[in-house]
């Protein structure tokens, strides 16, 4: 379930960060004309004669000298959003920089790591790089919603302090078509924000792959043991969730003489048929024939969170013993085995 939804994250992630189609100033200006450039602003108010006017303070237009971009100029795209795709982290925005609060060291580690080998992989030269800081050379930042080619450079820093964990990102140099422009609030806020979601992304898809990896390892690994249940009788122990194991047993069994005739998943029970097979299979697996007698056995499996009992009975309802039960594990672990191999 966490894989899944893991994934799912991480592919909004690739969404969200891909440009829409179109024409990139379409996106970048508004559609509206520009006339209001010409708005002239040399009329008085007049009012009548004995009226009383109000003016109310919000409105109140600063005095002052400001500059900023103005009609075309304008980029009306929305400001770029810092994607929460690592579980726990808190993220905070001071002076257009982004820092990321991890819960642990430990995963701290890992994104310092992950960013090396990015850096590594994408041929993105680094100037400096001491244990808790590194600066980038150019990188290119260049999409389909920028009306010219870009690029920044970039400085992160790993960050420790009152028990917490995290990073800095810090643009501090910037190209537009090749030109380095002097950096304005809007541009660090919106491109420290996307190498954080480029950083977030990258591990997310990290963790997701470990996650399956671990769930495939899971599945190719059941070491089965002996054990005892609750009331203290011989019982066999696997080491995989009961969903897995059921499924396993269901596959393989028959390849050791017992034919599934009947099934319930809800109540764990499998009634087979036993027929000893030819020498050749226990050769195979490497094992010392079973000593059963042909006939109908019932496998009973338990669920124990992420592991499974397995108990068997003989036709008359009566548990196998202990020494009979001790001979299926090796069988078993061999099988599950030879499983593994052929997948």
């Amino acid at each position: 379930m966490k894989f899944s939804h893991q994934l799912v994250i991480s592919s909004l992630a690739v969404l969200v960060l891909s440009a829409c189609a179109g024409d990139p100033e379409e996106r970048r200006q508004a559609k509206d004309d520009f006339a209001y450039l010409d708005t002239s602003l040399d009329q008085q108010w007049k009012s009548l004669p004995d009226a009383q006017p109000q003016f109310y303070p919000q409105y109140n237009v600063p005095q002052g000298n400001f500059s900023g971009n103005l009609g075309p100029a304008v980029d009306i795209r929305a400001p770029q959003q810092v994607l929460e795709l690592i579980p726990g982290a808190r993220i905070e925005k001071q002076d257009s920089d982004v820092t990321v609060w991890l819960i642990s060291q430990d995963e701290l580690d890992k994104v310092w790591t992950m960013i090396h080998r990015v850096a590594d992989e994408k041929q993105i030269a680094l100037r400096s790089d001491t244990a808790t800081s590194l600066e980038t050379d150019w990188v290119n930042l260049s999409a389909q919603d920028e009306s010219y080619p870009i690029a920044g450079r970039y400085e992160i820093e790993r960050l420790q302090a009152g028990g917490r964990y995290g990073f800095h990102v810090s643009l501090v140099e910037w190209k537009e078509n090749g030109d380095e422009i002097q950096l304005t609030p809007e541009i660090k806020d919106r491109y420290s924000s996307t190498m954080v979601n480029y950083i977030t992304t990258q591990y997310d898809k990290q963790v997701t792959e470990e996650a399956r990896l671990r769930a495939l390892e899971l599945i190719n690994n059941i070491p089965v043991v002996m054990g005892k249940d609750r009331s203290g009788l011989p019982v066999i122990i696997a080491r995989a969730p009961y969903d897995l194991l059921w499924t396993k047993l269901d596959k393989t069994l028959p390849s050791i003489g017992f034919t599934v005739e009947d099934k319930n998943r809800s109540q764990g029970m499998m009634d087979t048929d036993y027929k000893a097979p030819e020498d050749s299979v226990w050769q195979q697996l490497g094992v010392e024939p079973l000593t059963l007698n042909n006939k109908n056995y019932s496998f009973l499996l338990g669920d124990l969170d992420n592991r499974t009992s397995i108990n068997v009975t003989d036709d008359d309802g009566k548990p196998l013993p202990e020494e009979q039960l001790q001979t299926l594990i090796p069988v078993l672990q061999a099988l599950f085995d030879n499983d593994k191999q052929h997948k």
